[in-house]
């Protein structure tokens, strides 16, 4: 398979074809490295998202060998590794939730925006919505952020968490219950799902 048709092929392919020839991870790495970091990024802050990154794809490719083939897109398993590395940084996410309700400044977005009136109205909501996030139950947050930050399906998250879709659907709806009663009924996706970092 040249350079070329790998770039074209189905990320189980380039992990099957990375089981002979190693270099070829680089490629699935290429291709979610980006999203991971953006996720770990607004999860955890830049120090240590760089280290979540690197673990994810260095833990990715020890296990290539069990990867499931019969599943074309390893975004889920890439998400899913990336979670479970997240909890042993738990204290800091909290501790990145806190200071933005303390602050009002998110890591991620602070370098990117200008303080006009309806920028700093949201961030007062968002410090809210920071100190909602920091107390849901961890599972009830990894479900929710999946979706939101992370872009992945109920199913997708389901495969990231090793957990049914039910479940899933269960622990988002009653993170979104709960985020909207601690915002006084504002619709707490209309500010988690923000995009403060453009492609």
């Amino acid at each position: 398979m040249s350079d070329t048709s790998l770039a074209e092929a189905d990320d189980a392919s380039c992990i099957e074809r990375s089981r002979r020839e190693p270099e070829a991870f680089a490629e699935v790495f290429r291709r979610h490295a980006p999203d991971i970091k953006r996720y770990a990024v607004r999860r955890l802050g830049g120090d240590a998202a760089e280290d979540v990154v690197a673990e994810t794809f260095m833990a990715a490719f020890r296990q290539r060998d069990r990867y499931d083939l019969a599943r074309p897109n390893a975004r889920p398993w890439l998400y899913g590794i990336a979670t479970n590395l997240m909890r042993r940084h738990v204290r800091t996410e909290v501790q990145q939730w806190r200071l933005l309700e303390r602050t009002g400044t998110d890591p991620v977005t602070a370098p990117f925006t200008d303080r006009s009136d309806e920028r700093i109205s949201a961030e007062a909501t968002r410090r809210n919505l920071a100190g909602a996030l920091a107390a849901l139950p961890k599972g009830h947050r990894d479900a929710l952020l999946l979706v939101v930050w992370g872009g992945l399906s109920y199913p997708e998250v389901a495969q990231a968490l090793g957990v049914r879709v039910g479940t899933v659907r269960s622990r988002v709806n009653r993170a979104r219950k709960k985020l909207r009663a601690e915002l006084g009924g504002i619709n707490p996706m209309a500010i988690v799902s923000e995009e403060p970092v453009h492609e």
